[in-house]
């Protein structure tokens, strides 16, 4: 991205003030599980992780944006594949990665209750899959136990396979995790992404959790603690929807990040991410970098960012945008905020002002309607 201008120091109020807006506990609505089972060989098996028969739900649950077709969760009526069982023993680290592997639609049959399945390795997507749907029921949940990513898609990696085309622009495969948690994702070693990386292709969220990820401490530009976006096909939008991201650790975009992605957030709720790189991007002299978008950094050019029905609250960054960092390299990017609230998100060093929380370099001025934006 090219050098920051001399920041303001926003402290103001903008936009008429949306219905509050606060995270609760119920239960995800998952898909029918299936009949087919699929591979369970040995090594990290699954454990019970919680109480009742689901784990809370995540998302704004006073959120009221409209969800388009596009955004919605995926039929997983009739699997490809089944992972388990129907015992937490039968759910491993293993069968995880063997299941994305060979792609489709994947649900999970690991008994009554949620369960933990700690990650032995990372679960990588082969490019020569049209669409992986990752469907957890509500239940389950992937941990990459402080040590590995979680779930890996790279169209421009060739070890998962060539591609035709442009790897950075390809339509396929597609990602969809729905009704699933993450917990302990870490890729301290690599470019972001801690508990999910994505380049090319499309990916998008539906009712899903994602909860104490980490990536790399410093860096300018990297990012996304839970999920890291670079690059989608035919530039397509991320879609991320009923969604929860609490206490990510990162370089910047805690939650998270992309370079040249736009991306739809409806429903969802952000708390206690922070970007804890120091430098800002480009990194000043003497600085590792970063340090910016405690929930949520963007770089890019004609990139979009779209949040509905969506609570930012208590997120925080070591330099810009306590909530959000939006640079728009050619100034012609916009942030719409509808029908939202973005409430305790300090920037330590700089913010723009009349946006508390937030950092924007783009076509004008987010625009705001019918939300809350405060200190």
């Amino acid at each position: 991205m090219t050098g920051l201008p001399v920041p303001s120091q926003g402290s103001s109020v903008s936009s008429p003030p949306a219905s509050p807006s606060e995270p609760a506990s119920a239960s995800p609505s998952a898909s029918p599980s299936a009949s087919t089972s699929a591979s369970s060989s040995a090594s990290a098996s699954a454990s019970p992780s919680a109480s009742g028969s689901k784990l809370p739900k995540p998302g704004n649950p006073k959120g009221r944006a409209s969800v388009p077709a596009a955004a919605r969760a995926a039929d997983t009526s009739d699997p490809t594949r089944t992972v388990g069982d129907g015992t937490p023993e039968s759910c491993t680290s293993a069968a995880v990665v063997k299941a994305v592997a060979a792609g489709g639609v994947i649900t999970f049959d690991c008994g009554p209750a949620p369960v933990t399945i700690t990650m032995s390795a990372t679960a990588k997507v082969r490019n020569s899959s049209a669409k992986v749907v990752l469907d957890g029921g509500g239940k389950v949940t992937l941990s990459g136990a402080g040590e590995r990513r979680i779930l890996y898609m790279n169209t421009c990696d060739d070890a998962q396979g060539s591609v035709n085309g442009p790897c950075n622009d390809i339509d396929a495969p597609r990602l969809t995790i729905q009704n699933m948690a993450f917990t302990k994702g870490n890729s301290s070693d690599d470019e972001g992404g801690g508990a999910v990386y994505v380049r090319g292709g499309h990916v998008k969220v539906v009712n899903s959790r994602f909860t104490a990820n980490r990536c790399a401490r410093t860096g300018p530009d990297l990012g996304g603690a839970a999920l890291r976006v670079f690059d989608q096909g035919g530039d397509q939008p991320v879609y991320v929807v009923g969604s929860t991201f609490t206490g990510g650790r990162c370089s910047n975009g805690s939650a998270l990040s992309s370079i040249g992605v736009s991306w739809i957030v409806l429903n969802s709720y952000f708390s206690g991410n922070k970007a804890v790189g120091k430098g800002a991007n480009p990194a000043r002299e003497g600085t590792p970098g970063g340090g910016s978008g405690g929930a949520i950094y963007m770089d890019g050019d004609a990139i979009k960012l779209t949040l509905d029905g969506t609570v930012i609250e208590k997120n925080t960054a070591a330099e810009g945008g306590g909530a959000v960092f939006f640079v728009s390299n050619n100034r012609t990017g916009t942030m719409t905020v509808r029908n939202s609230t973005l409430r305790k998100n300090p920037s330590a060093v700089f913010e723009t002002s009349g946006f508390p929380g937030i950092f924007f370099m783009g076509a004008g001025e987010p625009v705001v309607s019918g939300s809350t934006l405060r200190k």
